[in-house]
């Protein structure tokens, strides 16, 4: 089991509206076949942190889940959308061990 973290630094002004977006592509990512996400936003951690974690069995499910997904128009607009609210975005992956 593989468990991603990708960790938006969101621009102060524009969190409400990443979270909204993040909202819409819900529905987006669960037809895709995409596995859920939780969305967690910071309570004491660095200001205005959106983080989106989700589990794959594998590290290629996960590259294929991707590869599938950036692959869709309808995906690439949504993203779109996102990307210009993020100041920063590293990946974090993580092997679940127990």
């Amino acid at each position: 089991m593989v468990i991603v973290r990708n960790v938006f630094q969101i621009r102060p002004e524009e969190m409400k509206k990443a979270l909204s977006i993040v909202r819409e592509g819900r529905p987006l990512a669960e037809r895709l076949g995409m596995p859920a996400q939780r969305a967690m936003a910071d309570l004491v951690a660095g200001f205005y942190t959106l983080v989106l974690e989700s589990e794959h069995p594998s590290l290629s499910a996960f590259e294929e889940s991707i590869s599938k997904a950036f692959s869709n128009p309808e995906w690439q607009a949504f993203y779109s959308r996102l990307r210009l609210l993020v100041a920063s975005a590293p990946s974090e992956i993580f092997t679940l061990v127990e």
